[in-house]
């Protein structure tokens, strides 16, 4: 049997654990089992830490689609009824931490599986609610998260109702927002009989419910939220990240004397890396010592000047972790501010115009006038990408936002966005023509020309004055680079009839 499918094996689809255990009345074996073919459960008998007598652990191996397999645990001592549920990642800890984002827009989002793992943290945007990490794991739903938390705050609210009633409002207030997304009553209302009760829930339960977001950040990356249908689910998002040195030393993967700061070693000629006095050649490459920011161990950031054709030299910044794998790229403007600004406008028409190399400057601004797409100055910072790369990225910013407002009186807003989207998509994936306006005051932006030497049909590029404005923002109006000895030496003279 290969590797893989002795893996399946010990590690089945939640769905198939879930067929065995319809066909099959009871399935559990203990830990001295050897029928391999019959194992659902498996019981091993366990120490209860509150009455010292024996309980049982039942463990289930099993797999989530789309996600990594989990080991579930579940405890339960018979002597003095001590309960506990909680999952393990079977999986080692990811090269990256996971950050999902999942809009809860109605009812039907409750059913959303969360995996939580002993390092995620949750957050629930709206109410500003934070739950920080916890010991142990946890395999659950959005709806049952909720009921965990309405019934962890409430727990104490009759004592804190007298010794503290500042904070028991402030909490009751959480409590009553989270039982209106639940739509369940409140419990000490009225004496209706049980069937009333039932009655009243369903009617809540058909009542519009408080939208609201539910952010997971597992530096580990072993939590998971479900996603509806496939990962392009509207309503859901997953980041990845690299992790501080911090989360590294929380996780166990650097020791805290790894992560003292370290002096970074010294160059062996300063000299050479002097750009006032020296120029730096096409084929050189300078390296600066520093310290990796996410691991804390010494890196080379390196670093190199490169011409592109028909427009200026750039300054290229590369830094790369052998240890963690942390990655970060930067391009700057290699040449002198100009004296004009530029503006770059490109007639897409297929997906041959896509592929056009583009560095959009920190400075730059883009705009798409045939979907009303405006970025301002300084959107997405200093980007050097093709023009699809950075529509995809426009695309990706966009798409995570169209759904962070759940307020029903915005569901106009939400169409037109949507619509927006889609005419966005539609852009990227050059479906329709449409044209890219690339304004930057320093003029440090660039648009390849896919007939240079010979002008571009399809490319414009016009030069303009700056205005007062755009030069107070970009800091030049104060700038002065002609004389300023001439007014120092002024300021030191002694002003006339006072003493030297």
């Amino acid at each position: 049997m290969s590797t893989t499918e002795e893996r399946d094996e010990l590690f089945p689809a939640i769905g198939k654990v879930a067929d065995q255990a319809d066909q099959v009345e009871e399935k559990t074996t203990t830990v001295d089992a050897t029928d391999d073919d019959e194992k659902v459960v498996t019981e091993i008998p366990s120490l209860c830490m509150k009455c010292h007598e024996e309980g049982t652990t039942r463990l289930l191996l099993t797999s989530i689609p789309f996600f990594k397999e989990i080991v579930v645990m579940s405890f339960r001592c018979e002597h003095c009824g001590t309960q506990n549920n909680e999952i393990q990642a079977a999986a080692v800890i990811q090269p990256e931490g996971a950050s999902y984002t999942a809009h809860i827009l109605e009812r039907s989002d409750l059913d959303r599986q969360i995996v939580r793992s002993a390092t995620c943290e949750i957050t629930i945007t709206e109410l500003e609610l934070t739950l920080p990490s916890t010991s142990r794991g946890q395999l659950t739903t959005v709806e049952g998260l909720i009921r965990d938390i309405v019934s962890d705050l409430s727990m104490d609210q009759p004592l804190r109702r007298i010794q503290d009633p500042d904070n028991y409002q402030k909490i009751q207030k959480i409590v009553d927002k989270l039982k209106d997304i639940l739509g369940d009553e409140d419990e000490d209302e009225g004496d209706e009989t049980s069937g009333a009760v039932i009655s009243k829930k369903a009617s809540d339960k058909d009542a519009p419910m408080p939208s609201f977001t539910i952010k997971l950040d597992d530096p580990a990356g072993n939590s998971f939220i479900e996603f509806v249908g496939s990962m392009s689910d509207p309503k859901w998002n997953k980041k990845t990240y690299h992790r501080t040195l911090e989360q590294n030393i929380a996780l166990g993967l650097v020791s805290a004397e790894e992560s003292q700061p370290m002096s970074a070693p010294k160059v062996a000629n300063p000299e050479a890396i002097n750009l006032d006095t020296d120029e730096v050649g096409e084929d050189e490459i300078f390296v600066f010592p520093g310290v990796c920011s996410s691991c804390g161990h010494p890196i080379e950031t390196n670093m190199k000047r490169v011409n592109i054709p028909y427009f200026k030299d750039i300054l290229i910044m590369s830094t790369n972790c052998d240890r963690c794998g942390y990655r970060d790229n930067e391009v700057k403007s290699g040449g002198a501010i100009s004296d004009k600004g530029k503006r770059i406008t490109v007639k897409v028409e297929d997906r041959e115009d896509l592929s056009r190399d583009i560095l959009k400057s920190e400075t730059a601004g883009l705009t798409i006038p045939e979907i009303d797409l405006v970025l301002t100055h300084g959107t997405l910072g200093g980007r050097f990408t093709t023009l699809e790369g950075i529509l995809e990225q426009v695309y990706e910013e966009l798409a995570e936002k169209v759904f962070m407002s759940g307020d029903s009186s915005k569901a106009e807003d939400k169409a037109s966005f949507t619509a927006f989207l889609e005419s966005l998509r539609q852009i990227k994936a050059a479906e329709r023509p449409f044209t890219v306006i690339l304004d930057d005051p320093l003029a440090n932006s660039y648009v390849q020309n896919l007939y240079a030497p010979d002008p571009d049909p399809n490319l414009t590029i016009e030069s303009y004055e700056r205005t007062w404005q755009q030069n107070e923002e970009l800091g030049l109006n104060d700038i002065k680079v002609e004389g300023y000895e001439d007014e120092n030496a002024e300021k030191e003279e002694p002003a006339p009839g006072m003493a030297s």
